[in-house]
């Protein structure tokens, strides 16, 4: 039975995540963790898509930096201990609307979620991909 080459493997994910994402209009994410609470904790940002396909500040229409200090307000926090229980408080939730409008948004939090909740549990860094 083969084996993973981890480094081609890393490569490779490197590469995909280098590609073209049209971005979701309901908005983004910014995970990361609280490890004296133990949870893995997403905030929700609202945003409006310009023209060029630019992500910005509903309120402003200035397009958001990746780089930086952009002071927003999230609109909401998810926390879960583990990546299901969040998925199924951000997803499943009947009380609150769902704000992931395109599947690939959905697809790359659960993958996020996982990883985050490895990094809890080996204590080693998340920095959200």
């Amino acid at each position: 039975m083969p084996t993973a080459d981890k480094q081609a493997l890393a490569a490779f994910d490197d590469k995909l995540s280098k590609r073209y994402i049209e971005l979701d209009p309901n908005g983004y994410f910014l995970i990361y963790l609280d490890r004296e609470a133990a949870l893995i904790c997403a905030k929700h940002f609202t945003n409006t898509i310009n023209d060029k396909g630019l992500a910005c500040d509903p309120e402003t229409g200035r397009p958001l930096s990746v780089k930086g200090k952009n002071v927003r307000q999230a609109v909401q926090l998810f926390t879960g201990r583990t990546a299901k229980e969040l998925c199924m408080k951000i997803f499943e939730d009947k009380e609150t609307p769902c704000p992931i409008s395109y599947l690939d948004h959905a697809a790359y939090l659960g993958r996020e979620f996982v990883r985050a909740e490895i990094a809890l549990i080996e204590g080693t860094e998340y920095v959200q991909d």
